[in-house]
């Protein structure tokens, strides 16, 4: 759905449900993220956000996107985008989401956070943030995952320390961090199922002479290459058996759809941190 564009102030008008911001508006996400908001009856695009030095900075959004203007300029000012916006929906960089964070709490807006490979130290400042707006933060916003993380943590508690664990991701040749967002999140998944933290449990990443595997330990390993989506196994190993739980991930709309869908739920959600377990009432 389109909105209707007041050009002296750039906010819309007359349009059903919350005003969300997207960031990096350039991006595989991004672009997906606009079109879904933009053909939504539940909410309307207000604001458009790329890095500074970005060629789309100053273009009228639908132009950038190769199709005809929809009245929101990109812009690499965040601010008065947000400020006019009850949702920002954001899969950027560490450093760009915690900046987006102290913005949208200005705001007392919804922060949608798909973006991985947080520090400890951008979590604290996140979690700073969430005290003035709700935060919804996962490292993969997809129904499928978020069960395959419950799943998880019930077989780990269900079997013992004599089941070696292990975290398989796959993902594009593009993908910058590893082991991924989620992998991670299903690695913890495994060390609560046992009642730890995955500090303790986590086996550094092997080359060379690595010794045997610690019993108990938790272990990722990563693969990159091509165009893949997302794979996700976590491989339950003991002597003469194997449990193997997997997620495969086909469609990148898949995160689209669920981080509109969080941004929505958000909004009559009070200041703190959620996840998409949340979201999704599991």
């Amino acid at each position: 759905m389109d909105a209707t564009t007041d050009d002296t102030t750039g906010s819309t008008t007359d349009e059903a449900g919350p005003g969300i911001v997207v960031t990096g508006v350039s991006g595989r996400m991004g672009r997906m993220l606009v079109e879904l908001v933009r053909a939504s009856d539940a909410c309307h695009l207000v604001g458009a956000v790329e890095r500074e030095g970005s060629d789309w900075i100053g273009q009228d959004l639908g132009a950038a996107l190769g199709g005809a203007p929809i009245g929101i300029t990109v812009t690499d000012d965040p601010l008065p985008a947000i400020a006019r916006a009850q949702a920002v929906i954001d899969f950027t960089t560490p450093s760009a989401s915690v900046g987006f964070a102290e913005l949208a709490a200005q705001a007392r807006a919804v922060h949608v956070i798909g973006t991985t490979g947080l520090s400890p130290d951008d979590l604290t400042r996140i979690a700073a943030a969430a005290r003035h707006a709700p935060i919804i933060r996962a490292g993969n916003m997809s129904l499928g995952v978020n069960l395959l993380l419950g799943l998880t943590r019930r077989v780990a508690a269900a079997l013992g320390e004599d089941w070696d664990i292990e975290v398989v991701e796959a993902h594009h040749r593009h993908k910058v961090d590893a082991p991924s967002g989620t992998a991670l999140m299903l690695g913890a998944a495994a060390a609560e199922g046992r009642g730890a933290a995955l500090e303790e449990l986590r086996t550094p990443a092997r080359e060379g002479i690595t010794g045997a595997r610690r019993p108990g330990s938790i272990g990722f390993s990563a693969i990159r290459g091509g165009d893949v989506v997302g794979e996700h196994d976590v491989i339950f190993a003991a002597a003469g058996e194997r449990v193997v739980l997997r997620h495969l991930a086909t469609d990148r709309a898949i995160f689209a759809r669920g981080a509109l869908r969080a941004a929505l739920w958000g909004q009559d959600k009070g200041p703190g941190e959620y996840d998409m377990a949340d979201v999704l009432g599991l």
